[in-house]
């Protein structure tokens, strides 16, 4: 870690006092960086826009990877005011960043309100176990999509 890193890791913290301080959303504030520049900043905004994926990362994920007109953001760092929900953390791995950074644990969260652990337990369970019900439905005819992407010679990899 660097003095850089913590200069970054600053900047996520303080937008994540900026989210309460317009009223956004909870206490999160994410920074994507490339070659030592801020790129891309997210703050939690859940409740101030009625969307419950706009936590910090995704929108710092989102802004990020427009500004480089990429889907990946290969070369970059993420740098987060809390370690990730499960949702965050797996878009930021579909990201393919090249490393994260993180302030508060994911304990620390849950001591505030902000308890992922629940989704981390449903993610192991059976099907038949979760507490949403979920129900397979025309899966021969959503297998055909998948057979014509499968043949797509033109199709981009991810």
């Amino acid at each position: 870690m660097s003095e850089q890193d913590e200069k970054f890791m600053r900047r996520a913290i303080e937008l994540a006092k900026k989210g309460i301080d317009h009223g956004a959303g909870g206490p999160f504030g994410a920074v994507v960086v490339k070659n030592g520049e801020i790129i891309a900043e997210g703050w939690n905004e859940v409740t101030s826009k009625n969307d419950p994926t706009a936590h910090a990362e995704v929108s710092a994920i989102r802004k990020a990877c427009a500004a480089l007109k990429d889907f990946q953001l290969r070369g970059c760092t993420i740098y987060t005011s809390c370690e990730p929900c499960p949702m965050c953390l797996g878009a930021i791995y579909w990201a393919r960043p090249e490393k994260m950074f993180y302030a508060c644990t994911r304990e620390d969260a849950a001591g505030i309100g902000f308890d992922d652990q629940f989704i981390y337990d449903e993610i192991g369970r059976d099907l038949e176990e979760r507490r949403i019900e979920t129900i397979n439905l025309l899966r021969i005819e959503g297998l055909g999509v998948f057979k014509m992407w499968e043949s797509m010679p033109q199709k981009i990899e991810y």
